[in-house]
């Protein structure tokens, strides 16, 4: 026996009462909680919602899981079916024994991010380049599950860093093995760094920095793979092509593809939508009405609503000046139910004395039933009087439009006819 070696765990799962705690589902929830982590943390820096990640995480673990595990199962078919298996048929959902391919789970994880990205609108490369560095740190992390349960080891090996393997488990006494699972483990942690760098560096886009991830990590697992002897595709052997075993032959075919799309998107320009445009109130018209039409009972002329203005004139004391003159709707037409059409004015004079003109007032707002014009006039003690009108012309109405006729006279001076003016003051003009 070697002076130095590396031991492999006596027990892989441990009890909370009945609830078994087994060591390689911690490693792989561990490594999902740090990929979240991670990309959640990166997509906001890139301007993304926050809470987006996580949103999607879901469907992409529960894909990815399923992706995985029928991966395990079709490439080492003959260790649950067939004459020579060694476990029930039923035992291929036991998820939790070990056994998940990575690029099943890679593949379906992906269709289960699609699906939800698209349903929110977001660039697809986008959040693949996003999340590159947290899957790799993601399996580097998962790959100690392989350590507990004694898996994915290589060759006998005599360095003083050779794993231990229990008999059970496929070992012999006396015999160390290359410890792939952390060959592989250091591997991914390293290409993670290596991505958030090249990120930085170069502002990779448009899924080129997932392209570099795949590259990476096939290049990393194809010479891993070739160091592993434990059974892939069979029961005591690995089925192998052409001298490789399958996962050879799948990494060579990746990498390929992750080169060739790396170099064809070199140029690849245009924007990669991270964050949909928030709509507020003011955004869209109220389907309750049309533009233009004013909410019932509200007191907005629909000239406001259109665009049309009056104008306001108030002096420093909030008494109206003279001079000042009132508009129609914008397209000429008077709102429905203010009474007849006519000119509105009130008299008053910059001394402050009036006449007892014939001006009409009538209320611009819709809802109004103005009957008839309203007659402002004033005396000698300043006293005002309307005649024919209806009480709800003459008041402001509920939006805050009123029409102000306003006399004023000095005490002991005649009043005399003066110019007639039109003063309209508009509370909260548009």
């Amino acid at each position: 026996m070697p002076l130095a070696s590396i031991p492999s765990p006596s027990e892989g799962v441990w009890y909370l009462g009945i609830i078994p705690i087994r060591a390689y589902a911690l490693c792989i929830v561990l490594g999902v909680i740090v990929a979240v982590w991670l990309s959640e943390r990166r997509w906001r820096a890139r301007g993304g919602q926050a809470g987006t990640i996580v949103d999607i995480a879901v469907p992409a673990v529960i894909f990815g899981l399923i992706g995985g595990r029928l991966y395990h199962v079709i490439t080492d078919w003959q260790t649950y079916f067939g004459s020579r298996a060694i476990k029930e048929p039923y035992q291929a959902l036991f998820i939790w024994e070990g056994g998940l391919g990575i690029w099943g789970a890679i593949s379906l994880g992906a269709l289960g991010v699609w699906l939800a990205v698209r349903k929110r609108g977001l660039s697809m490369s986008a959040i693949a380049d996003t999340v590159a560095p947290g899957i790799a740190f993601a399996q580097g992390i998962g790959r100690w599950g392989n350590w507990f349960n004694q898996e994915l080891y290589g060759s006998p090996t005599t360095l003083p860093w050779g794993l231990e393997i229990d008999i059970e488990h496929g070992g012999e006494p006396g015999v160390l093995y290359h410890p792939t699972f952390l060959y592989e483990s250091l591997w991914d942690v390293a290409l993670g760094f290596l991505l958030i760098f090249a990120g930085r560096r170069f502002a990779l886009h448009h899924g080129r920095l997932f392209a570099l991830y795949v590259a990476g990590y096939t290049l990393g697992r194809f010479w891993i793979e070739g160091l592993r002897i434990d059974p892939v595709g069979g029961v005591d052997h690995a089925v192998e092509f052409l001298g490789l075993r399958i996962n050879q032959w799948t990494s060579i075919v990746l990498f390929v593809l992750a080169l060739v799309y790396f170099f064809a998107t070199r140029d690849k320009t245009g924007e990669e939508i991270v964050a949909l445009p928030e709509s507020g109130p003011d955004d869209e018209p109220d389907p309750a009405h049309g533009a233009g039409q004013a909410d019932p009972g509200t007191g907005e002329s629909s000239a406001t609503t259109a665009g049309s203005s009056s104008t306001t004139a108030e002096g420093p004391s909030g008494e109206p000046p003279s001079g000042a003159s009132s508009a129609d709707d914008a397209d000429g037409d008077k709102p429905s139910g203010t009474g007849r059409p006519g000119a509105e004015a009130s008299t008053s004079d910059a001394s402050g004395s009036d006449t007892s003109a014939a001006d009409t007032s009538v209320s611009d707002a819709p809802g109004s039933d103005a009957a008839g014009p309203v007659s402002s006039t004033s005396g000698a003690s300043g006293a005002s009087d309307s005649v024919g009108a209806d009480p709800a012309a003459s008041g402001s109405s509920a939006q805050g439009d009123d029409v102000v006729s306003a006399a004023a006279q000095e005490e002991g001076e005649q009043a005399g006819p003066v110019e007639a003016e039109t003063v309209t003051k508009e509370k909260n003009p548009r």
